[in-house]
């Protein structure tokens, strides 16, 4: 069944990105040049529609097959507050809201999943005998998890296919462990496959020259997609809690905290923007766009095979990775020559 999502999720984002992108041509939404830009001509920039839409209704297509919705209030939370997410962004992409008001709104999305269930009430490393129970402290855990993970995403969509060639990595990650974990995390795991072929299919559009961006309708969605998914599927079942999922998501992890260590010590806003995340390093040291997301690609497979590895799924892992490498490069290819 993830297969079968996987693909749906895929065909029917690749079909909506072309409307998506005629519809922003129309009505002005673009992303403008600027000084913390690379783009240098206005590109259309709610290709988050795409990706949203394509993991909702491959979902409700998955259910239509099996005739039942077996999935349950953690996965109801993580689509509640993916949507409360895709929304916000929406809004930000077409309006501009401030960064204060984001921030309410992101804990208000991220308190939804955690009354329905997506909690992080332990973590423990057991080779160093290190178990610590969270207790009242679970609330600001989640909720800093759920919503740091979902800036950092949105921090790291800088580069054409960066922050998309990443999600994609990461959600198939996270669905591989989920599906070790004792007990199998199935749900998880579909969820986790649907949503790496909608990030695809508007991976069509987006690799260097991108036609379209995701925007923070699509960067929030996905970032808290992993956040909680990392949770329900990998948190809840496996004995590394907290340490796995930060494997899997390092990158974007260490580019939060780079960055808002920054800004702080310059004695600005933590939400204030700027063009020096590690992409921008990258790109300023010499690498060329498509250098850059595989640079970013190389560490974060890197980060999935440790974790894989403590989960005892290293063979399935490089073997999944393998034939989603392949595919990333095919759909780079199509980039390429598409009208």
């Amino acid at each position: 069944m993830p297969i079968i999502g996987f693909i749906a999720a895929f065909i029917f984002s690749v079909a909506v990105v072309p409307l998506v992108r005629k519809m922003c041509l129309k009505e002005g939404y673009y992303d403008l040049p600027g000084e913390r830009k690379i783009h240098k001509k206005p590109i259309p920039r709610l290709g988050g529609i795409a990706i949203w839409l394509g993991t909702i209704f491959s979902l409700i297509f998955v259910v239509l097959l099996q005739q039942e919705y077996p999935f349950g209030n953690s996965i109801s939370a993580i689509l509640v507050g993916g949507t409360i997410m895709f929304i916000l962004g929406m809004v930000d992409d077409t309006y501009g809201l401030s960064a204060k008001f984001k921030f309410f709104v992101q804990i208000g999305a991220a308190l939804v999943a955690f009354l329905l269930g997506v909690q992080i009430n332990y973590a423990s490393l057991p080779f160093l005998d290190l178990h610590i129970v969270f207790g009242f402290l679970s609330l600001p855990v989640t909720i800093l998890w759920i919503v740091g993970l979902s800036n950092a995403f949105n921090f790291i969509d800088g580069v054409d296919g960066l922050a998309g060639t990443m999600g994609v990595i990461g959600a198939v990650t996270l669905g591989i462990i989920a599906l070790f974990a004792q007990p199998p995390q199935t749900t998880c795991t579909l969820l986790s496959f649907i949503l790496s072929g909608a990030i695809m299919g508007f991976l069509v559009f987006n690799y260097n020259p991108a036609r379209i961006f995701m925007g923070d309708s699509g960067s929030l969605f996905i970032g808290f997609l992993l956040a909680t998914l990392s949770v329900v599927g990998v948190m809840k079942s496996v004995a590394f809690t907290i340490f796995l999922p930060m494997f899997v998501l390092i990158v974007p992890i260490f580019d939060i905290c780079f960055a808002t260590t920054r800004r702080l010590l310059k004695g600005k806003s933590p939400f204030s923007a700027d063009a020096e995340h590690l992409h921008h390093k990258l790109l300023k040291a010499g690498f060329s766009h498509n250098k850059t997301v595989l640079a970013f690609l190389i560490a974060t497979i890197a980060a999935g095979i440790v974790a894989t590895y403590l989960v005892g799924a290293i063979k399935f892992y490089l073997v999944a990775v393998l034939i989603i490498s392949f595919a990333l490069f095919v759909v780079s290819i199509i980039s390429k020559i598409r009208k």
